[in-house]
């Protein structure tokens, strides 16, 4: 029996809450044909997420009933349809499944909407990490900060998978790029990027001093902050006048605390981004910034940097390395 025409695959669940290694099983299910609007995608290769560390240790803001899979996007093939379903099957595709049924799965049955097309000239590696971070970057960018030309983007975790995919479109939409990153291994990521400014916090004792004066005493317009915690706290004191702070996650394990009274006599914006509200309250703006993320891509301004690529049955080592915050870019699964 070939792949294409098995009926059952693997799937990793959430059984119990915790590391990864003590929260993770793989397990055999049946593929669940496709009904009205639906499809079935064979999956070649899935990204591995921050939140999906949060998922397994229960600390994720959606909690879903165990036993769950995780696993926020992916890539593959649509080897059945449904009826009205948009797309064929041989279609390539990049999928985004909603909890409990999450991406780290062999085989997805899940809603034409929550698919995407692309080109089946785009490697599945990238494929698979283009929605999460990519999207994420570009909402925070574009549309809650309204970046312009010529304004200075400031970017936390800038060699992660948000930051860095931040970095690239910043510099694509003709912005001065100041990347924050820990350690010269991620420095030197972040300069290959092409950031024009890199802060190694493992070196640099005063991070807001230094982007005060690499912006002659101005600060930035816009900063993107995947860290939060204490990284909040210095980065809204180097923001320009009118500038605005998009928070986009918490890595370091804490959000940032908001002072009104430091907004209102500095006049600066904090805005939020929670991704996945899009799909529910403006999916038509994710289909959007698909379009433009895969024009961006054909043209070369964004390449997904892939850290590791890790065998399907190895997806808890894979979460193990986002957790020792050693990654540069993405680690995915293949199938």
């Amino acid at each position: 029996m070939t792949r294409q025409q098995s009926t059952q695959f693997r799937r990793w669940r959430v059984g119990a809450l915790g590391a990864p290694a003590a929260a993770l099983r793989l397990e055999t299910a049946p593929v669940r044909p496709p009904g009205p609007g639906e499809v079935v995608v064979r999956v070649t290769a899935a990204g591995l997420n921050f939140p999906d560390l949060l998922l397994c240790a229960g600390r994720y803001q959606e909690r879903p009933a165990l036993p769950f899979s995780p696993g926020f996007e992916a890539a593959g093939t649509i080897e059945a349809v449904g009826p009205e379903a948009g797309f064929a099957v041989g279609d390539t595709v990049l999928a985004v499944p909603e909890l409990p049924d999450g991406a780290l799965q062999e085989c997805l049955t899940l809603p034409g909407t929550q698919v995407y097309p692309v080109p089946r000239s785009m490697p599945a590696v990238h494929a698979a990490v283009l929605h999460i971070a990519y999207q994420t970057a570009h909402v925070a960018l574009r549309h809650r900060a309204g970046l312009r030309p010529g304004e200075t983007v400031l970017v936390t975790g800038a060699a992660g998978g948000v930051g860095s995919a931040a970095v690239q479109l910043a510099l694509a939409a003709g912005a001065t790029v100041i990347g924050v990153v820990t350690g010269p291994a991620k420095a030197t990521a972040c300069r290959h990027l092409g950031a024009h400014e890199v802060v190694d916090l493992a070196a640099e004792p005063d991070p807001a001093g230094r982007v005060r004066a690499a912006t002659g005493g101005r600060g930035a317009d816009v900063a993107v902050d995947v860290v939060g915690g204490d990284a909040f706290t210095w980065v809204r004191r180097c923001v320009a006048f009118e500038g605005r702070v998009v928070v986009t996650g918490f890595t370091s394990g804490a959000f940032g605390a908001i002072p009104a009274n430091h907004v209102l006599l500095r006049n600066y914006a904090v805005l939020g981004l929670h991704l996945a509200t899009y799909r529910r309250a403006n999916p038509g703006l994710l289909r959007d910034v698909h379009d433009a993320l895969l024009t961006a891509y054909a043209a070369g301004a964004v390449r997904p940097l892939i850290h590791r690529e890790l065998p399907f049955d190895q997806a808890a080592d894979g979460l193990e390395m986002l957790a020792s915050r050693e990654v540069i870019g993405r680690v995915v699964l293949r199938c």
